[in-house]
């Protein structure tokens, strides 16, 4: 594996996962407890989900030129770095009636909804809900790594162990430090960061 690519697997995980460190700190502030098994439960399915669209990406990749893959996995996962920067400032003023379809959206604005019996501490069915929606930037890196020939498995792996580790150590920061603030910047350095990955696999 190149040097390179090994980078950019080790970006995708982060990448992927700053939303979780943002969501960490939100659950410290709050001193909501997350469980080693929820933790675990968010982390496997955000790898599951990088792994399936990663596969997807790379079955398409074998259909079309490789200039084509790279093409696409650029423009997906730019499109998603700037869907990310510009959600929060579009779901500012959610109504009452808003759809189930951007009810994830919601729950990362928000994520204390999660806890939805409000016990202070993230239940494995409440910790499946968080973790769907936290997978929705694993989805867009999978696809990216499989379309771009990146190895899928290696990516899954990094997406996985640094949610685990993103999640777990921003709860501890949040609640130490009550940095709040810190958490909604989280969600725009993980836009800018997967717009960078784009733009550096053009050149």
């Amino acid at each position: 594996m190149s040097s390179y690519s090994l980078l950019a697997i080790i970006a995708i995980g982060v990448a992927s996962n700053l939303d979780n460190a943002g969501v960490g700190i939100a659950y410290g502030v709050r001193k909501i407890h997350i469980p080693w098994y929820s933790n675990l439960t968010i982390a496997f399915i955000s790898f599951l989900a990088t792994l399936v669209s990663g596969l997807f990406g790379n079955l398409i990749s074998t259909w079309m030129p490789p200039w084509i893959g790279q093409l696409i996995g650029t423009i997906v996962i730019i499109g998603v770095g700037v869907w990310v920067l510009v959600q929060p400032y579009v779901e500012k003023k959610p109504s009452p009636k808003t759809s189930s379809s951007n009810s994830f959206t919601r729950l990362l604005q928000n994520p204390e909804e999660a806890d939805a019996d409000s016990s202070k501490s993230l239940s494995l069915p409440e910790s499946i809900v968080l973790g769907i929606a936290l997978a929705m930037n694993a989805l867009a890196g999978g696809f990216n790594a499989g379309i771009t020939q990146l190895n899928v498995w290696y990516t899954s792996l990094s997406v996985g162990l640094f949610s685990f580790i993103l999640l777990a150590l921003c709860a501890g920061f949040g609640e130490k430090f009550a940095a709040e603030k810190l958490g909604h910047r989280a969600t725009v350095v993980s836009g800018l960061l997967l717009i960078f990955i784009g733009f550096r696999q053009m050149f």
